[in-house]
């Protein structure tokens, strides 16, 4: 039994939370763009925002970007730069820690906020409160986690998680088979990370990408402006 439900959990569940995170956000800019907003609150009350605003965005994109790198960068390449497995985990530790800290540091305040202005807390919807105590529960998992990855220096189950999220968005079969025995933490870790693309679609969440999508912005060709005739 319990070899299915990490067969579909870490097998199957990753597709399920991409194409719900895609396909939800594409139905969501179709269908109802006037809710496309970060739905600020900083008229309501300024304090604790920008502190909270600030530690929160970038240690959370901080976090993100490592993420990605960290978990997709195949091991040949970062040993061909000259750096083994085992620093990497330290790497990914050092580096885990501090910026988990800002984003954990950030959330509390916001959720501070949120819950102790009456304003706000009367102008915020049940996801606004679920998404954030989700965020919450997803990074003190990771911030446990280290503690964990420090039992087995040799950075062993820091490659395995590596090759699970890499044989996941290279579709290839067996994924599941590499998180099977690791902690449990790092199960629920990753649990709590997919569905949070899960819950992305249907939360404020989704202005997330239009701040990339304001990169373009930089490039875009100019505006020729000429008076009338």
């Amino acid at each position: 039994m319990m070899s299915y439900v990490n067969d579909f959990l870490f097998g199957i569940y990753p597709y399920i939370a991409l194409a719900v995170f895609l396909l939800g956000s594409l139905v969501r800019f179709d269908r109802e763009q006037y809710t496309w907003k970060s739905d600020s609150s900083q008229l309501l009350r300024r304090g604790q925002l920008r502190l909270g605003s600030n530690l929160f965005h970038i240690g959370i994109l901080l976090l993100f970007f490592g993420h990605l790198f960290g978990l997709l960068t195949p091991k040949g390449v970062y040993a061909a730069l000259g750096l083994s497995t085992e620093a990497k985990q330290m790497l990914a530790i050092v580096a885990g820690g501090v910026f988990g800290t800002m984003v954990l540091a950030g959330v509390l305040l916001l959720i501070h906020r949120r819950l102790a202005e009456p304003r706000i807390r009367a102008t915020s919807t049940p996801m606004d409160i679920v998404v954030l105590f989700w965020i919450l529960v997803t990074l003190l998992l990771g911030l446990a986690s280290i503690f964990v990855s420090l039992r087995h220096p040799d950075g062993s189950v820091m490659v395995l998680l590596a090759n699970w999220a890499q044989s996941i968005v290279t579709f290839r079969g067996g994924a599941a088979d590499f998180v099977a025995g690791v902690s449990w933490i790092y199960k629920a870790h990753l649990f709590f990370g997919m569905t949070l693309f899960v819950l992305f679609p249907f939360s404020r969440l989704v202005h997330v990408w239009s701040g990339f999508a304001a990169l373009a912005y930089l490039t875009r060709a100019y505006q020729v402006v000429r008076r009338r005739a």
